[in-house]
């Protein structure tokens, strides 16, 4: 395989989507990553540790010492073999460890002992964390921010997924936004979506486009935490606010929250699907019983069985329909009228989806 050298081009690596063989621990690939990373690690958690020890206690000759003995015989070739798949299959990849030091050159070296020439990330998966988050807040600075806002069930992730120039946090963060709108698929972490966040403001910005579109969050998105530079800025963003009846948005809230979500927990779980879906409406309805008051949040529930059992028997969503609506009027409506007040941000438009959706465009 033809000689590429090392890179510390993190932009390019980023903008191109380059494949990357990411050979730390698998716990460290777990608390955080990159979006087109490959787990591929040159010691197990366990191994890691023990030479984390002997380092502390022996010195970093010994652990050197003790690493190769580890990982070496047929734990080395089934490592190696998956390296070696690898590289082959992603030619224009690169590797990385955590600083770019001893363990991603053990991985170049053994590879090049095979006749594959790979390169890797100077400075590992530190010196690309820190590049992401100094480019998020230079993204942050020069992107035109504008918000798509509107009540719950206005379809805000609709019109959001038909602009051009518009990045979906929520897609991002696999969460819906709401108290009801966690997935059956578990978040990335917080560096995972701080990192691909990044990645999709710097892309923007590479492209030649200024203005970026974002749906009106919270602070929180399920359990990730917006960055504070980018909360900040979302704070004073004007908005353009999509209205729609209560009637259009039950219909938009049924659709996610009870067929679309239905049909997901159908997919993981089979025949578990229907009962899981309905227990993890009440769980998340339960988080909010203090905010409902204790009668509410009985009628509700009880209304939500109710709506589940007739669903199942007669595929009938009427129960469904009532549940959402006392919801939307009595708990998250005001609530957003209360949020709204609190904005600095000009509302530039206010209208339906298709109009707020025609003013972006005119915007462009």
């Amino acid at each position: 395989m033809s000689h590429c050298p090392d890179t510390a081009d993190h932009r390019a690596l980023f903008l191109n989507d380059a494949p990357m063989m990411d050979v730390r621990a698998p716990t460290e690939f777990l608390r955080g990553a990159f979006p087109h990373a490959h787990s591929l690690p040159l010691m197990s958690d366990e191994e890691r540790a023990q030479v984390g020890t002997c380092y502390k206690q022996q010195g970093q000759e010994a652990a050197i010492e003790l690493g190769h003995q580890l990982v070496s015989g047929e734990t080395k070739e089934r490592r190696l073999a998956r390296w070696c798949e690898f590289a082959r299959e992603h030619p224009q990849g690169y590797l990385y460890c955590f600083r770019g030091g001893l363990r991603s050159q053990t991985v170049q070296q053994w590879l090049r002992e095979q006749g594959i020439d790979y390169p890797l990330v100077q400075g590992g998966y530190k010196a690309m964390r820190r590049f992401l988050l100094e480019e998020l807040d230079r993204a942050v600075a020069r992107s035109d921010i504008v918000l798509i806002s509107g009540k719950t069930g206005t379809g805000k992730t609709r019109v959001i997924s038909r602009l051009k120039r518009s990045i979906d946090l929520e897609g991002l963060a696999n969460h819906r936004g709401s108290t009801f709108g966690q997935l059956p698929q578990p978040q990335p972490s917080q560096i995972d979506f701080e990192n691909a966040l990044s990645i999709a403001l710097m892309k923007m910005l590479a492209a030649g486009e200024r203005r970026v579109y974002l749906e009106d969050e919270g602070r929180l998105i399920g359990r990730l935490c917006l960055p504070d530079v980018l909360r900040e800025r979302m704070e004073r963003a004007p908005m353009l606010v999509v209205e729609q009846s209560l009637e259009q948005r039950v219909d938009i809230v049924v659709e996610d929250y009870v067929l679309d979500l239905g049909r997901r927990y159908g997919a993981l779980h089979s025949a578990d699907g229907a009962q899981l879906h309905s227990a993890k409406l009440q769980d998340d309805l339960a988080r909010i019983r203090k905010r409902l008051g204790g009668e509410r949040y009985q009628r509700i529930s009880a209304l939500m069985e109710e709506a589940f059992q007739l669903q199942w028997r007669e595929g009938d969503l009427s129960l469904h329909r009532e549940w959402v609506a006392f919801l939307l009027e009595k708990y998250y409506d005001p609530m957003y009228e209360y949020q709204l007040s609190q904005r600095a941000g000009e509302q530039l438009y206010r209208g339906d989806r298709e109009a707020v959706i025609a003013r972006a465009g005119r915007d462009s």
